[in-house]
Formats: structure tokens, C-alpha cells, sequence
């Protein structure tokens, strides 16, 4: 897989969520590198409310590396 994450530095806490975003789609890409299989388990997930809860808990656990990273954007 190609070089991605060259940086945690980002210039908004905005742009730091969608890092977090980023990172956790990545970590899904790298468990499971099939494009075909992950669309079709697509429809799994997104409608399970306790996989979107963990998918908002794995944001939410990144975005905490992101902020301390960038000294929460003091």
C-alpha cells in the first residue's frame, strides 16, 4: 500500500476530524484490502446502529491522537 499518513499536522480541528475519518477508513481498507468484498458488506454495517456507534467510537478514539498531535490547535 502507498505511503498515506506522512503527518497527525493539520492547520483546523476540522481538518484534524477528517483525519480521523481518514484514518479510521484506512484501517478498514488495510483489514480488509478487497474493494468487492467491503461493498458488499457495505450494506451491513451501515444499517446496524451498533456498527455505527463503533465506527463514531473509533473517530472519535483517532481524533483524540490528531488533537494531542496538534497540541489541540492552541
Amino acid at each position: 500500500m502507498n505511503e498515506w499518513l506522512t503527518s497527525l499536522q493539520t492547520n483546523t480541528p476540522q481538518q484534524g476530524y477528517e483525519l480521523a475519518i481518514q484514518m479510521a477508513q484506512m484501517g478498514v481498507k488495510y483489514t480488509q484490502p478487497s474493494d468487492e468484498v467491503r461493498k458488499k458488506l457495505r450494506h451491513v454495517y451501515s444499517t446496524d446502529p451498533n456498527s455505527l456507534i463503533m465506527v463514531s467510537h473509533t473517530i472519535a478514539a483517532y481524533f483524540q491522537i490528531v488533537a494531542a498531535a496538534n497540541n489541540y490547535w492552541r
